[in-house]
């Protein structure tokens, strides 16, 4: 086993890493290539920081990492199949180098009592803190309709950053006055690539008649995997309680099956999820390690 350091040109190597990982079971799944793929473009993404990465190696294959989330403070830390001594060292790693003022959280899955042992073991201990992950099985076409004067609408962040960009502060109430978001939204208006993966079919947003968009859903599919993530969902203020949103998911989440995705995963326990049909999957409690 080696340990190196990310650099950028590891990108495709931890995607492959997190696809193997949750291809056997989901006790990862919180963490999957989708997440990684999402937060690593994510405005609140400290990408100077990326060099921490830890990165474990059994030639060129990642067998372990060491990630943290957004910035440092919280991480996620896992290994392949057959690598699991690794753990306690990778756990030391990103103890040591990716905690912040108040020490390192990181989630587990319940169901990882090993995992959870060798944490404890570490120094580790759980807190109130938890997450879970929403599963829906894609098993036949679903059906929503989006209400008049709205059409389905493929949003490409590349294409049209501005739009993208006031969609998602409206959508996430931020607010919406426009000024003020142009004064303080910390606008990328040429974003050269958005993402290695994104696929804009799967970009889908609707569009009111005065062409400004109102809901948006963007789900993350590979072809390697059997599953789509959902990752971000958001409908302005004055569009919500009307089945937007769910027309939106469900029309991503159909194009998403017809790509060969079985089922699909958000990190959410929002009862409007339970309405639409998923279900809660996996527990992940997060073990902290305070700092000294």
């Amino acid at each position: 086993m080696r340990f190196r350091n990310y650099c950028e040109k590891d990108y495709e190597a931890v995607c492959n890493f997190l696809i193997e990982l949750n291809r056997k079971d989901q006790n990862h799944i919180n963490w999957n290539w989708g997440r990684f793929e999402w937060m690593a473009e994510h405005p609140e993404f400290d990408k100077s920081l990326m060099r921490s990465i830890g990165l474990w190696t059994d030639g060129e294959k990642v067998v372990g990492a060491a990630i943290y989330d957004m910035y440092f403070g919280e991480a996620f830390v896992g290994v392949l199949p057959g690598y699991g001594a690794l753990y306690p060292e990778i756990l030391d790693y990103a103890y040591r180098e990716l905690r912040d003022e108040n020490g390192l959280g990181i989630a587990i899955c319940d169901d990882c009592a090993d995992k959870i042992n060798m944490a404890e073991s570490a120094g580790f201990a759980p807190a109130e803190q938890t997450e879970t992950v929403m599963r829906i099985d894609l098993i036949k076409e679903l059906h929503a309709d989006l209400p008049d004067g709205l059409q389905y609408a493929e949003l490409d962040p590349v294409k049209e950053p501005y739009a993208f960009q006031w969609l998602l502060w409206q959508g996430f109430d931020h607010g919406t006055d426009k000024a003020e978001f142009e004064r303080n939204g910390d606008i990328i208006m040429e974003i050269p690539i958005f993402r290695e993966h994104f696929n804009s079919a799967l970009s889908i947003a609707a569009k009111n008649r005065d062409g400004e968009y109102v809901s948006y859903c963007c789900l993350w599919y590979s072809d390697k995997t059997d599953y789509a993530y959902v990752e971000p969902v958001c409908t302005v203020s004055s569009y919500r309680g009307k089945g937007v949103a769910k027309a939106v998911i469900y029309e991503a989440l159909n194009r998403a099956r017809s790509l060969g995705a079985k089922k699909a995963y958000v990190l959410s326990d929002m009862s409007f999820y339970d309405r639409l049909g998923f279900i809660k999957d996996k527990h992940f409690t997060f073990y902290w390690k305070r700092g000294n």
